[in-house]
């Protein structure tokens, strides 16, 4: 009987550790548990190794709260307790790196010609002879938006540091293909998706005002779109180097670099790029999500798209203490993320918080905080912060996010009234949005952004500055 019963807890642990989510992978530190008395005793006679293993072990591998853990434990007898006891320790074995098993890295063939090819840029002997500055590819000044050839917004192109300087460029927005950090591919072609926004919000309509502030970003700034960064379609980790050495190219010319993704592990290298150049510890992050994405990665991957907040933290970039979260909810982080997060000084704000005290109490909070932080800010907008219904085509959707009518002031206002450095919007998925929803809104929250930027430009850096022609209608009752 202690045979099956070990057969059937080890076939039902496994099955359950299968389907555990990233939010349950090694969050916890290792400490020592406090067993119940009855489940003490109980244990008394059993090897004393496998006694220490409860001492260690995390709940998390068989429960979700340590009483459920215990409760399941103490319905036990003692035998049935080990037997249980070595099936998880059968699985703690397997879940770990073996020397004889497993490969510590990736072999590569580094006789291969192509090794770096995919990052080689282009000389410039092989191009046209050009003086540096933006190249404006359409041929017409106006034009429908079926025709033309897609950039963003249909802006002049730039392609060098050179570029970008002889244009006096505001913002480069460039889009950075990398979707192999989310389990699911489709977010690397979000960039073309975006591009092609005639789509979604009107290329002719591209040089009017925004009506809440009668501010158009297109009069007021010079932006270039800054083609695509190169990455490697078979690694994430090969990509990072690149990515950031581009992303801080861009920032060193004094150009704003508004990254369109691609998954969220693009925070790490695009938010690092921009900090080699400002500084650590001088930048703050505005980060807009449905998750908290500070994994410590338990699966052996050093980067995925739930851990670039971890990685940017532990390795000094950005402190705790300067990260603002927006829009957490759902199922993680737990309790122990949200003690991590507590212990680095973070200041988060769940859908719990504007559940209590509502959206514009939690709006003014955010802008405070953003307010009192450090002269420079970077913005990481994952577009699933936003409730499926305005943005169905991303990853990992989660239900009870923000509206757009919640999110868009407080992006502008952030990019009005905060020295913006850097911008990346991420994770929409153009291959699994239904009716173009995400991409119309993605492309719009880019533009409240770019809004925010110019009335900065042009000095509208009152709090929440809204047209007097178009909040009222001036007409006496």
């Amino acid at each position: 009987m202690n045979r099956t019963l070990k057969v059937l807890g080890g076939l039902a642990l496994a099955l359950l550790l299968a389907g555990t989510a990233i939010a349950q992978e090694s969050e916890d530190e290792e400490q020592r548990n406090d067993l119940p008395p009855a489940l003490v005793e109980k244990i008394q006679g059993l090897p004393s190794e496998k006694v220490e293993f409860l001492y260690t072990v995390s709940h998390s591998m068989v429960a979700a709260t340590p009483e459920q853990f215990y409760a399941i434990l103490e319905a036990k007898s003692p035998a049935e307790i080990e037997a249980y006891i070595d099936g998880m320790m059968q699985v703690a074995r397997e879940r770990m790196f073996d020397t004889d098993r497993d490969e510590a890295s990736i072999p590569m063939n580094t006789d291969a010609p192509g090794f770096n090819g995919w990052k080689v840029r282009r000389p410039a002997a092989f191009s046209t002879p050009r003086d540096p500055g933006p190249i404006n590819v359409q041929r017409y000044m106006g034009g429908s938006e079926q025709e033309g050839i897609p950039t963003f917004f249909k802006l002049p192109v730039a392609i060098t540091p050179e570029d970008l300087v002889a244009g006096k460029v505001d913002v480069a927005i460039m889009g950075i293909p990398l979707d192999m950090g989310s389990g699911m591919r489709g977010a690397g072609y979000a960039p073309r998706a975006v591009r092609t926004g005639g789509v979604y919000g009107g290329w002719g309509m591209v040089r009017l005002p925004n009506m809440h502030t009668l501010v158009s970003p297109f009069n007021v700034l010079n932006m270039v779109d800054y083609g695509d960064i190169a990455v490697d379609n078979m690694s994430t980790e090969r990509s990072l180097a690149h990515i950031r050495e581009m992303v801080r190219e861009v920032a060193e010319t004094g150009t704003i670099p508004m990254i369109v993704g691609g998954d969220h592990s693009l925070m790490y290298p695009d938010a690092a790029g921009v900090v080699d150049v400002y500084g650590k510890g001088k930048v703050g992050i505005v980060h807009f999500d449905a998750h908290y994405d500070a994994g410590k990665g338990a699966s052996g991957h050093l980067l995925t798209h739930g851990m670039p907040v971890y990685r940017l933290v532990k390795e000094g970039f950005v402190p705790g203490k300067n990260f603002i979260q927006v829009g957490l909810r759902g199922y993680w982080p737990g309790e122990s993320g949200f003690k991590w997060m507590r212990e680095n000084g973070f200041r988060y704000h769940t859908a719990v918080e504007i559940e209590k005290n509502g959206w514009d109490a939690t709006m003014k909070r955010v802008m405070e905080e953003a307010l009192d932080g450090p002269d420079y800010i970077y913005i990481s907008f994952d577009i699933d912060v936003l409730d499926p219904a305005f943005a169905p085509g991303t990853g990992t959707p989660e239900p009870g996010g923000l509206t757009t009518r919640e999110a868009f002031p407080l992006v502008r206002q952030l990019c009005a009234e905060k020295q913006v450095v850097g911008f990346e919007l991420v994770e929409v998925n153009p291959l699994v949005d239904p009716g173009y929803t995400t991409a119309l809104n993605a492309d719009r929250i880019l533009r409240e952004c770019l809004t925010g930027i110019a009335m900065r430009k042009e000095g509208l850096t009152d709090r929440h500055y809204l047209s007097p022609l178009t909040v009222d209608h001036g007409v006496d009752e």
